[in-house]
């Protein structure tokens, strides 16, 4: 199976240089640093493998820093940590350098914003997103996911990233913003591609890279404009249409904050939302989609267990949100899978003030990373940690286990505004699909992770589909 050991020699006590430790701002001492072997390698190491360099850091312990280009890169490795940024004292980080770049497709939406603005628009949204809204949603995303698979033949080869890319983006469209963008799917799939290939490069070499003529800059220049007449169209439609669907754009339409200043949203505020749920909210869950299909191919006793469970539950229907109680083993799977290869799989802050954790001084400024990849491989919360176990995750197991050895949708008040409706799409999705298909990985096809935005297949999932009943 697809998977990195970079928690085995965390355990080993680390063992300080010989000279004499460098100190923060504050007096403490620094964390154990991650040394470089000559000029620029650690910049050379995060453009081409992110994992294997923070899965380095974490060899050195809990409590690890780099010197990476300019920035002082702190790796937190232990799940008190993880809470202690993401939670406890949560005010004393804004977001990091990936967040921040990622503005030039997603602008100042949820999943960028600060402060207090970032408190206004989630404060607008979270209607959206309660459980009895999202319980709504659930016959619109089966349907969905019937209709992707009714264009599969029975034994060709697909690639299911893409397929489950294009489910998730139909079920965002319709149930979030009352809009068929089936036929657009290809263009906001470009737009996507585009802007996940920019996104890498300015994290290394800066903004720059936006304004280089290059023939895939121009290309991605013509899709985020195509993006945006879809998105102006969607919106202009609806307000001129003045009806209300109960549905998230009619929300934002409608929305006023009346614990703020009793102001609605502009429209580059409302794209800007609408972009990020679109995109961010589609993205994520495809990928976890699609490394469960992968882990399922790989393990088919697993699988079984998974047909047993819907023969006896679904007995061949399609399912339905009051099937959802009953597909233990079906979350299980999906639970599973976002530990081992979780979307979101590396979070950063930014520092606003110097800190101490376990004895060591964080300066101010310090970009401070925890990863959900890492923890979630950690063999002492997690027995076998690379193994594909689904029936690890009942509540009286994961009860043993801190909080935090599990966030693959963050914490805090940063927390994904969309986890319950993540969890419903992804159960309902792989229940809807494997009722009726068995997919079997295409053994000439190279799998490996893309650890950008989020954990994708670098290549594709390229597998085959074949009918089950």
């Amino acid at each position: 199976m697809l998977l990195r050991d970079v928690s085995a020699a965390r355990r080993a006590p680390f063992e300080p240089p010989a000279e004499k430790p460098k100190r923060s701002a504050e007096g403490l001492p620094m964390p154990p640093e991650l040394r470089r072997r000559y000029p620029g390698q650690l910049i050379l190491e995060l453009a081409r493998d992110r994992l294997g360099l923070f899965g380095r850091m974490a060899q050195l312990g809990d409590i690890t820093c780099a010197r990476i280009g300019r920035e002082c890169v702190v790796l937190l490795n232990h799940p008190d940590d993880v809470k202690n940024v993401l939670v406890t004292n949560q005010r004393n980080f804004t977001k990091g350098i990936g967040l921040e770049r990622t503005k030039t497709l997603l602008g100042n939406g949820l999943l960028t914003s600060e402060g207090d603005f970032h408190l206004r628009q989630r404060r607008l949204m979270q209607s959206a997103f309660h459980r009895e809204r999202i319980a709504e949603y659930a016959d619109s995303m089966c349907a969905s996911a019937v209709h992707v698979q009714d264009r599969w033949v029975d034994g060709e080869t697909l690639d299911i990233h893409a397929e489950m890319m294009r489910l998730t983006l139909v079920i965002a469209g319709k149930t979030l913003f009352g809009a068929d963008v089936d036929h657009e799917a290809s263009d906001v799939a470009e737009a996507m591609e585009l802007s996940l290939k920019m996104f890498n490069h300015t994290l290394i070499l800066g903004t720059v890279m936006e304004h280089v003529p290059l023939p895939w800059i121009r290309r991605w220049r013509r899709a985020r404009i195509r993006l945006e007449e879809i998105i102006f169209q969607m919106m202009q439609e609806r307000r001129a249409s003045g009806v209300d669907r109960g549905d998230l754009l009619s929300m934002l339409i409608a929305a006023h904050d009346d614990e703020g200043d009793g102001t609605g949203m502009t429209d580059r505020q409302l794209r800007d939302e609408f972009v990020t749920i679109l995109m961010a909210g589609h993205e994520t869950t495809a990928v976890a989609l699609s490394w469960a299909w992968y882990l399922l191919s790989e393990h088919p006793d697993v699988e079984a267990k998974l047909h047993a469970e819907l023969s006896v539950v679904l007995g061949g229907r399609t399912p339905t949100l009051s099937d959802l109680p009953s597909l233990q083993f079906t979350r299980m799977v999906f639970a599973e899978s976002m530990r081992l290869y979780p979307p979101a799989w590396i979070i950063e802050r930014r520092a606003i003030e110097g800190f101490e954790v376990g004895g060591y001084g964080i300066p101010r400024g310090a970009l401070v990373l925890v990863s959900p990849y890492l923890v979630q491989h950690d063999p002492r919360w997690w027995g076998e940690p690379g193994t594909f176990y689904p029936e690890r995750f009942p509540s009286d197991v994961s009860a043993t286990r801190p909080k935090f050895a599990y966030f693959p949708f963050g914490a805090g008040t940063r927390m994904c505004i969309g986890e319950q409706f993540a969890w419903m799409e992804g159960t309902l999705a792989l229940a809807t699909i494997a009722q009726r298909w068995r997919l079997r990985h295409d053994p000439t096809h190279r799998v490996a992770m893309q650890p950008l935005v989020t954990l994708r297949p670098k290549y594709g999932m390229r597998m085959s589909v074949f009918k089950r009943m």
